[in-house]
C-alpha cells in the first residue's frame, strides 16, 4: 500500500492544474495534504468528496490559510483533529488518523517566520514540534505502528537544501529547528526517505522565482517519519518532484498491508 504526503499550496489552485487527474493516477492508498487554504463549503464537490476515495478536512479558523485534508481509498476507523491546544488547533494543521492498528499524523508544521520574516514564530514552531511528539509518546512506546507525514518546514542536514551555507540563519534551517528534529530521530523515528536513500540533490519544495525548480535548487521539507513498530512494515520511500500543481511536489511511502493487522 502506498501512502502520499503534498503540499498542494492551495487545493483550489491545484485542482486547476490538475490536482484529481493525479489523484486518478497516484496509485495512492492514502493521501494527506497540506497547506488546502480553504474551508470545506469553499471546495467543489468533486474535490471535497472525490469519487472512491474517504474525505476528511480540517481548516483554520484565519480565511485562506492553512489547513489539512486526508483521502483514504477506505474509510479511517477514527480522526482526530484537536492537539489539546487551542492555539494549535485554530490554524487547521493536525489530523490524527487510525486505519486497523496503524496511526497516521498528516501534519503543516509551523513556519519560524513571522509577517515579516523576524522569526518570530519559531518559539510557537518549536511548540508545536514538541506538543505532537508528546501526543505521539504513549502509543510510540507500546510499539503501535505510526507515521508522521506533512510539510516540516524543516531542512534536516545539509543534504536536505541546495544552498545550506547561505541559510543557516533562516527558519527552516536554523540549530534550534534542525536540534529539534535531531530529538525525534535520537529518540527512535526514521526519516524514510533517508533510511533508503543517502545522496543529495533530492528536494521537496522549490522557490517560485523563475528557474530555481528548473535548476534544482530546493529543499527538502516534506517527510514521512516512521516509529519502531512501523519500520518492519516499510517497503520503500519516495519523492516525486516531476508531478506539479504545487510548489511543493508528493512523498510517499511503500508499505505492506499487513501494518493494519
Amino acid at each position: 500500500m502506498r501512502i502520499i504526503s503534498w503540499n498542494v499550496n492551495g487545493i483550489r489552485a491545484c485542482a486547476k492544474k490538475g490536482f484529481l487527474e493525479w489523484l486518478g493516477s497516484c496509485e495512492g492508498n492514502i493521501v494527506g495534504l497540506q497547506e488546502v487554504r480553504a474551508k470545506e463549503e469553499q471546495l467543489t464537490a468533486e474535490i471535497k468528496a472525490p469519487e472512491g476515495w474517504s474525505s476528511h478536512w480540517a481548516a483554520a479558523e484565519r480565511p485562506g490559510y492553512s489547513g489539512v485534508g486526508l483521502l483514504s481509498r477506505q474509510e479511517p476507523d477514527a480522526v482526530e483533529t484537536s492537539m489539546g491546544e487551542d492555539r494549535f488547533d485554530v490554524e487547521g494543521r493536525f489530523q490524527l488518523a487510525r486505519y486497523g492498528r496503524l496511526l497516521i499524523a498528516n501534519c503543516y508544521f509551523p513556519n519560524g517566520n513571522g509577517k515579516n520574516r523576524d522569526l518570530s514564530r519559531i518559539p510557537y514552531k518549536l511548540d508545536f514540534y514538541r506538543c505532537l511528539f508528546e501526543l505521539l509518546e504513549p502509543a510510540r512506546e507500546r510499539s503501535t505502528p505510526i507515521l508522521v507525514m506533512g510539510d516540516f518546514n524543516t531542512a534536516h542536514r545539509e543534504i536536505d537544501l541546495a544552498r545550506p551555507k547561505q541559510n543557516v540563519k533562516t527558519s527552516g534551517f536554523r540549530p534550534e529547528e534542525r536540534e529539534e528534529l535531531d530529538r525525534w530521530i535520537d529518540s527512535g523515528w526514521t526519516d524514510t526517505f533517508r533510511h533508503y536513500t543517502s545522496e543529495g540533490d533530492h528536494y521537496s519544495w522549490w522557490s517560485q522565482r523563475f528557474g530555481v525548480r528548473a535548476k534544482n535548487i530546493g529543499w527538502r521539507l516534506d517527510m514521512v517519519l516512521a516509529s519502531e513498530g512501523a519500520m518492519p512494515f516499510l517497503r520503500g520511500a519516495a519523492i516525486h518532484p516531476d508531478d506539479l500543481g504545487s510548489d511543493h511536489c508528493p512523498v510517499s511511502v511503500d508499505l505492506d498491508p499487513a501494518i493494519l493487522g
